[in-house]
């Protein structure tokens, strides 16, 4: 499968979080306010699905250089005769990216455990299934930047909102 095939996949996981989102929302709204009663199910899917679009949403951004990006730091290392450090600046970035999704990873992943053992109150579900997405998002977005750390990826400076020419 190519990287547009998975991103559009994931474009479509958040779609439909989304959309089961604000039609339970809108449904609890019409049956709190139209009869007085509601869906306690509404809140917490509602919350489940959230987290899970936030994080298949990171995910899906990482590989297209969506994520915020400070690149106006690194601008000073593209004058000619800083090839060097600008390479050794951009593994740095890859490294700690990598660290970064370790320690995410590790924490989701002590969260997941302590999760098998309780389930939701409404729905029953396994409350593993909240740390879950922040573990998974960790170690996609780690291997693609372990990736592009043993590659050595230049950092991408075609961002639409650099103004620093």
């Amino acid at each position: 499968m190519n990287n547009s095939r998975i991103i559009n996949f994931l474009n479509m996981l958040m779609a439909l979080c989304l959309a089961i989102m604000a039609g339970s929302v809108f449904i609890n709204v019409v049956l709190r306010y139209g009869f007085g009663s509601g869906l306690a199910a509404s809140e917490e899917l509602s919350r489940l699905l959230f987290v899970w679009m936030v994080f298949i949403g990171a995910t899906a951004a990482y590989p297209q250089g969506e994520h915020m990006a400070f690149t106006s730091l690194l601008h000073p290392l593209l004058e000619p005769g800083r090839e060097g450090a600008l390479g050794v600046a951009t593994r740095l970035i890859h490294a700690l990216v990598v660290l970064s999704c370790v320690l995410l990873g590790w924490g989701a992943w002590q969260q997941v455990i302590v999760g098998m053992d309780s389930v939701s109150v409404v729905l029953g579900y396994r409350q593993a299934l909240l740390p879950l997405p922040a573990f998974l998002c960790s170690l996609a977005i780690g291997l693609m930047a372990l990736v592009k750390l043993i590659r050595g990826h230049p950092i991408d400076f075609g961002h639409a909102s650099s103004d620093v020419e």
